[in-house]
């Protein structure tokens, strides 16, 4: 019945004339879902290859992209595996509490050490000391009618056996938190979007989980002349330019103020090594203004290799009865981005924070759940690559968690890593996804371990997905 309903949207007529296909089809139904409209974390649950989704409406176990069976009781989440014993476990930002994976087929509560009161908008899992572990960086946000900032705080895991409270801080208002080794020292850092015109963070980690704040020297504030800091409310890490190396998409909430505009949101691109892993303030680069901007995610929606960005809005009727909506915008090469909303089918979509992707039905063609719903990927069919890494449990997480791979290509690389955490508290599906546009045949391949390591893996056919392990 899927494949029926597909062809028939794919295969539309009018007036004699055939229509050309848009991008993403809307199967939440179809699907047999509830997706819900709190933030998106996808993962595969069992180990059965296929990525599962968890949302506040439940853990839905996806059916070999057929269909999706509700098998427990949601939250609001990041997954990464723990306890290095092969399968994902879940922490629910929102309540604080940890969920162990057993083995796909039921979930435990695990005690966590006395925590500070906190309210929190997103959290993200990193190895952050290089012990084999997966620890966490927990956001602190606020009670506005109380005028209270509540504490960020990290948590070391200690072996896989319990966790340790070993940081916090209280002096910024935190949403999004994700992380990348953003200048390959083999150190997972972190960049912490702040509220209410306070400066975003660039927690550079100098080993050992020892943190400091280096976002004005890097440029990677994220605001504007006059201004100390943005509304920021989530980022996204992502090569945009296909150069190799990492840069950052801020994204900021910003009302009109008496002294102009309040900072808009921004790419901010990484100059690599030659520029010390400095970055530079690209600007918006076509994102054009909206008020109430809240959660991006990035991934190559139609597979020319380029990496595209879908931006949620949280008000549907901004200030001044100005309307609002999310928008998909199309990366055409040099920073510049084009809005490909309507022609890819996500037009009328509602106020929102949630934004992930995934291939749910390992096409090739990357999936997106946003305002509740479930988009499937119907664009015309290119070359791709997917590829899963897994560590070994001891040296490397077990998640993989904070690992790059470049695809080398002729006159470009293409980059992607593995993250449990991104936007706005949403987590992308940790299989890496890559559009290589008309390039076939094999490829050479760049694997990046969290300590530092680096493969080579040679001769790899395009269209297929593809497993490594880390193998000491």
């Amino acid at each position: 019945m899927i494949a029926t309903l597909l062809s028939l949207v794919t295969l539309s007529f009018h007036f004699g004339q055939a229509k050309v296909a848009q991008n993403f089809v809307e199967m939440t139904q179809a699907y047999k879902l509830l997706v819900g409209g709190e933030a998106v974390c996808l993962v595969d649950i069992d180990n059965d290859g296929w990525t599962d989704i968890c949302t506040a409406s439940g853990i839905w176990h996806n059916n070999k992209g057929t269909s999706f069976t509700r098998i427990a009781d949601g939250g609001v989440f990041v997954a990464a595996d723990f306890d290095n014993d092969g399968y994902v476990d879940l922490f629910d930002y929102r309540n604080l509490r940890l969920l162990h994976n057993n083995q796909g087929k039921s979930f435990t509560e695990v005690p966590l050490p006395k925590l500070p009161p906190t309210i929190s908008r997103g959290a993200c899992w990193g190895d952050f000391n290089g012990d084999g572990f997966v620890d966490l960086y927990v956001g602190g946000y606020e009670d506005w009618d109380k005028d209270i900032t509540y504490p960020s705080f990290i948590l070391l895991n200690k072996g896989g056996k319990s966790f340790e409270l070993s940081w916090q801080d209280n002096r910024y208002r935190s949403r999004g938190i994700t992380a990348c080794d953003f200048n390959r020292d083999g150190n997972l850092d972190i960049y912490v979007s702040n509220y209410r015109l306070q400066p975003n963070q660039l927690l550079v980690n100098s080993g050992l989980a020892k943190f400091k704040d280096l976002a004005s020297e890097y440029n990677v504030v994220a605001t504007s002349q006059g201004f100390d800091g943005g509304h920021s409310i989530g980022a996204a890490w992502g090569d945009f330019d296909n150069d190799g190396y990492f840069d950052l998409f801020a994204g900021n909430f910003a009302h009109r103020d008496s002294r102009g505009d309040q900072p808009k949101s921004r790419f901010l691109r990484n100059l690599g090594p030659k520029g010390g892993f400095h970055f530079h303030d690209m600007g918006t680069c076509g994102v054009f203004y909206q008020e109430s901007y809240a959660s991006p995610a990035a991934a190559d929606f139609d597979n020319d290799g380029n990496l595209d960005l879908f931006f949620t809005t949280v008000y549907g009727v901004a200030s001044f009865n100005t309307p609002n909506y999310p928008v998909l915008f199309k990366n055409d090469t040099h920073f510049k981005f084009s809005d490909a909303t309507a022609t890819a089918g996500l037009n009328h979509l509602g106020a929102t924070y949630q934004a992930a992707w995934a291939d749910f039905d390992h096409d090739g063609r990357i999936d997106l759940i946003t305002d509740g719903k479930l988009f499937m990927n119907q664009s015309p069919k290119k070359h791709w690559l997917e590829i899963r890494l897994h560590g070994d449990g001891k040296v490397i997480n077990r998640s993989a968690i904070g690992a790059q791979v470049r695809v080398l290509l002729k006159g470009k690389t293409l980059s992607r890593q593995v993250e449990a955490g991104t936007g706005e508290g949403n987590q992308n599906d940790l299989t890496l996804h890559f559009g290589l546009g008309e390039t076939g045949g094999t490829m050479h391949l760049e694997i990046f371990w969290p300590n530092g390591r680096t493969e080579i893996k040679k001769h790899i056919h395009c269209d297929q997905i593809v497993d490594f392990s880390y193998d000491k």
